[in-house]
């Protein structure tokens, strides 16, 4: 039980600190509304703890025995990002007000976890630190991915009450510009840790 304390502590931590899901968490719930954007939440709060139990399970072996796979992953996700910070900051400011533009479907944030570099990172670094040779691999992998689904909705439900809340104050055009291009660049920051990685893999 003091493991799973432990891991609970872990995974509130690294879910309610800024990256690219609460970034657009953030976004969504300010151009779209709480209601809009609740697909785009549960694919969030369900999709995390499926990918942290898949690469619990062994799924992190793949990319073992074929690094370029993840590399070309990364690669990706990061030029999606990048496009996605481009979408948030040039959205137009009546995009809050209603348009042809839509939040992340269910299934599109639960992908998402899969080009998200701060999801691998927090995926592989818990099942790292609370997974033991000598332990039961599925009851550990179990009480990570249990961590993981019970702090996602209320982490992760923080930011889009923010959003939605923000949703009011940001009645001017001038100020949604602004919130959306900060939005924007905050999104591209969150990519700065895997580019630096990229890089370093790069040079050797």
């Amino acid at each position: 039980m003091d493991v799973f304390f432990a891991v609970l502590f872990f995974a509130f931590s690294t879910t309610i600190t800024p990256g690219p899901n609460n970034i657009m968490m953030l976004s969504s719930g300010v151009n779209y509304g709480v209601k809009a954007s609740l697909p785009h939440f549960f694919g969030i709060c369900f999709g995390f703890p499926l990918m942290v139990l898949l690469v619990g399970l062994g799924f992190g072996v793949v990319f073992e025995r074929f690094p370029q796979l993840h590399l070309w992953i990364k690669i990706i996700g990061v030029l999606y990002l990048l496009w996605l910070a481009w979408k948030i900051g040039s959205s137009t400011p009546s995009s809050i007000e209603g348009s042809d533009a839509k939040p992340f479907s269910f299934l599109q944030a639960a992908l998402f976890q899969w080009v998200n570099g701060k999801a691998w990172i927090m995926a592989s670094g818990a099942v790292a630190a609370f997974t033991t040779v000598s332990g039961n691999a599925w009851w550990d992998v179990t009480q990570i991915t249990t961590a993981f689904l019970l702090v996602s909705f209320p982490c992760v439900g923080v930011w889009l009450t923010c959003g939605a809340l923000l949703r009011s104050v940001l009645n001017q055009p001038l100020y949604q510009r602004v919130f959306n291009w900060a939005m924007a660049l905050l999104l591209v920051v969150s990519v700065g840790p895997v580019l630096a990685e990229l890089y370093a893999q790069w040079m050797l």
